[in-house]
């Protein structure tokens, strides 16, 4: 894998990550558009005291239709705020209940809720300075990590029955500490992430078969080099930036996003018409 492919995985991941929140963001902003685009038509419209009855009722009718049309769309917008909601809560399961059972296994984990990761530091998968091997110790926690993922990320795969979310991508993701140049860090996390990935999938094949909506494999490995440190860690406390990561992205069925736009579009039809009857309104 390129410092290139590496550049676009982490772009990707972040992009992933933000999905729902920039979506519902969007979709609030247009919900308020709406909104007050209506009360500036009824406050003109509530000025057109010398209009026909007709010319009034046909205004009256577009502007309740409008009205259910945003109350229509503020549900639709606080369904996806609850599915993208549903998605951080079912990371946090994931990671807990991985957390839980490694430790079990004897494995020292961290878990950072906000990002999502799996961090597997200097007392589960060491990397001695300048090497992507992985020594007897590493190698045999890989093993006991590759058994937790294939017992626990089938029941959040569609395979596994309905859930709100299901796992789109697990990244592993290899790190160096900040020693050294940046070149050589690149292909030295970037190796420790795939040494890492072949043990899992080596260990428990399964893992390989393991796909997500689309259709496509879970697993991938990205290297990070530096550019990750572990946030709030001492950058001279080597050891524990050269670690493996796991990133756990999910998704939400989106059909309903789907269903947004349409919706506002009927909405935008129903405000040109309304626009329009303001307009000859005031042409009298």
């Amino acid at each position: 894998m390129s410092d290139i492919g590496s550049a676009e995985t982490d772009h990707h991941a972040e992009e992933d990550e933000n999905y729902f929140i920039s979506m519902t963001d969007m979709m609030v902003g247009i919900l308020f558009v709406f909104i007050i685009l209506l009360m500036v038509f009824a406050m003109n419209f509530r000025e057109q005291t010398d209009t026909s009855q007709e010319r009034m009722d046909r205004l009256r009718e577009v502007a309740e239709t409008v009205a259910r049309e945003v109350q229509r769309l503020q549900q639709q917008v606080e369904d996806e705020i609850s599915t993208a909601s549903a998605a951080t809560t079912l990371t946090q399961e994931l990671l807990e209940e991985l957390r839980r059972r490694l430790v079990d296994q004897g494995l020292a984990v961290e878990v950072d809720l906000r990002s999502g990761v799996l961090r597997l530091g200097e007392d589960a998968i060491n990397f001695a300075t300048n090497s992507a091997d992985l020594d007897g110790v590493a190698a045999a926690n890989v093993d006991k990590l590759a058994r937790v993922l294939a017992d626990v990320l089938p029941d959040y795969t569609p395979e596994g029955g309905e859930k709100p979310a299901f796992i789109e991508t697990v990244f592993i993701e290899g790190h160096t500490d900040q020693r050294g140049l940046p070149e050589r860090n690149w292909e030295l996390s970037t190796q420790r992430a795939v040494n890492t990935f072949w043990r899992l999938v080596q260990h428990e094949p399964y893992l390989l078969a393991l796909r997500n909506r689309a259709g496509t494999p879970v697993l991938s490995a990205a290297g990070y080099a530096s550019a990750r440190p572990i946030p709030g860690v001492d950058p001279r406390d080597y050891d524990r930036h050269r670690r493996i990561d796991l990133r756990f992205v999910l998704d939400t069925d989106t059909s309903g996003l789907k269903d947004v736009m349409e919706l506002t579009d009927k909405m935008q039809e129903h405000l040109d018409r309304l626009q329009r009857a303001v307009e000859e309104a005031n042409v009298r």
